[in-house]
């Protein structure tokens, strides 16, 4: 009988530490573990692209913090507005969500996502392909530096 009772125990506290809510730093570890995931999985989708080497060095922005990140993410994603691309686009769009959640969830300051531009590009597909190069630079760049995810 002691036996079934301890058992019962031990269920009844492993039952209830599984079902605990996370705290605030354990979810903010699980975000950056799954904007480093995103990330990671779009440079996949980038490599099946299969794009030639680029001779062409593009400026990508510099990684700062949540803000910096959320901004550049949010102009990255409207520039990738291209039905090729939709894929790439929809990884961005959603790293750039969860950027921004884990933001405001750490009470950065964030502007306002950028408005979509028109481009009137007369070289649409260079364009496109400098903005592949521009995304992939941008998240290997991203992984390199993910202990900034932890930053305003």
């Amino acid at each position: 009988m002691r036996n079934i009772l301890a058992l019962l125990w031990v269920f009844l506290i492993a039952a209830h530490q599984s079902t605990s809510l996370l705290t605030k730093g354990e979810s903010i570890k699980n975000t950056i573990h799954n904007i480093v995931n995103i990330a990671q999985i779009t440079l996949v989708h980038i490599k099946k692209l299969k794009l030639p080497a680029s001779p062409i060095e593009v400026p990508t922005p510099s990684i700062e913090g949540l803000s910096s990140i959320s901004h550049d993410l949010g102009v990255l994603d409207n520039e990738l507005q291209h039905p090729f691309l939709i894929q790439i686009q929809a990884d961005v769009s959603s790293m750039e969500g969860r950027v921004r959640s884990l933001a405001l969830s750490m009470e950065c300051p964030l502007e306002p996502k950028p408005a979509v531009q028109t481009d009137d590009n007369v070289f649409p597909d260079s364009r496109l392909y400098m903005t592949v190069t521009k995304v992939q630079h941008y998240l290997e760049n991203l992984l390199l530096n993910k202990g900034k995810l932890k930053l305003c």
